[in-house]
């Protein structure tokens, strides 16, 4: 392995590569997809870095499969680098001069596989959206003509089925024949969430890194399926240890220090994976309200209900997420099972 450092502006057609060696730039050239690929192969194993955009999965699994070290760099942090107008060239060059900062953090690539199981729950994602929005507006249009839905009188349902059956009730042919496509088109999104979660279940039952997720605390497949994903493990995943997965997921108290002295504030509202870390703590919500009502039976669930009486459930919820995130990044990258210590007699 030299000192050459190789940064790769990917765009739809074309790709700039800039090679930088011996603290100067070699070569700043443009290749089509094909020309790139073959450089790939053909290069020594170098250094190579790509702006993390869509695309750069795919290209950082080719340059691994080349024998190249290949990272992912934030685009946001090379724009800050750039030191003149924005063009391919410059980009490219940017990329290699934010890859020498000090401390830089890299991006975290997919597998092809994660890749795979991150559009199932993509996908999946788009549909509960289209379901809720329409479910939403037609709850909405209706009660414009004072027709409500209430989930103890069949709901959505109930009432488009009470408005298509009352003649008199002054609806044309044509409002009740699109109230009627619309309802159609909410119940095959039903249809659509549902084969989406059949399939989703079929993945696990292919991984078993997935599966073994399964058996932590408040975590069912949509969960283990996001951990697998975000988690980035393997080959290509860069968390050195669970803290740090933890914290990209936002689940760790954001750190205001100064002059030796150090204070823990909240966990954040911003972070990259805020749904993840959502459904993480609703999940562990629920079994903290689970284990509010009965005595604990492992010695995690006796911490956890310490942890209740001294700081309240919500709180509680987020630490059991962030002990889970932990957890979840040992297995995958140990290939463990999770244990449950059960507390003696």
């Amino acid at each position: 392995m030299d000192n050459t450092r190789v940064g790769v502006d990917l765009a739809k057609r074309l790709i700039q590569v800039c090679i930088y060696t011996n603290q100067k730039v070699h070569s700043n050239i443009e290749m089509t997809s094909d020309d790139f690929l073959l450089w790939l192969f053909q290069q020594k194993p170098t250094t190579i870095i790509f702006e993390a955009c869509s695309g750069s999965n795919y290209w950082k699994q080719k340059a691994i499969e080349a024998g190249h070290v290949a990272l992912l760099i934030s685009a946001q942090l090379v724009s800050t680098v750039r030191q003149n107008q924005k063009t391919d060239k410059n980009d490219a060059l940017a990329i290699i001069q934010a890859s020498q900062l000090a401390d830089i953090g890299f991006i975290n690539g997919k597998t092809h596989k994660q890749q795979q199981l991150q559009t199932m729950m993509k996908l999946r994602d788009l549909a509960i959206k289209h379901q809720t929005a329409l479910k939403n507006q037609l709850i909405g249009l209706l009660a414009e003509f004072n027709i409500h839905s209430y989930s103890r009188n069949g709901g959505i349902k109930s009432a488009v089925a009470s408005l298509l059956e009352d003649a008199e009730n002054g609806f044309t042919c044509e409002c009740r024949a699109v109230i009627r496509v619309a309802y159609d088109h909410l119940v095959a999104q039903g249809e659509v969430v549902a084969q989406y979660d059949k399939y989703s279940q079929c993945s696990i039952d292919q991984h078993k890194d997935c599966k073994r997720l399964l058996n932590l605390e408040g975590v069912g497949p949509i969960n283990a399926i996001n951990l697998y994903i975000a988690l980035g493990c393997g080959d290509i995943g860069l968390f050195k240890k669970g803290k740090d997965a933890s914290a990209c997921i936002g689940l760790t108290p954001k750190q205001y220090s100064s002059g030796g002295v150090i204070k823990l504030g909240a966990i954040g509202s911003r972070v990259k994976h805020g749904k993840l870390r959502s459904q993480l703590i609703v999940g562990a919500m629920a079994v903290v309200s689970h284990l509010d009502k009965r005595v604990p039976k492992t010695k995690k669930e006796c911490w956890l209900k310490g942890l209740i009486e001294r700081k309240g459930k919500k709180c509680a919820a987020v630490a059991l997420a962030n002990k889970t995130v932990r957890t979840a990044f040992a297995m995958i990258t140990q290939g463990t099972e999770y244990k449950v210590e059960l507390l003696t007699a």
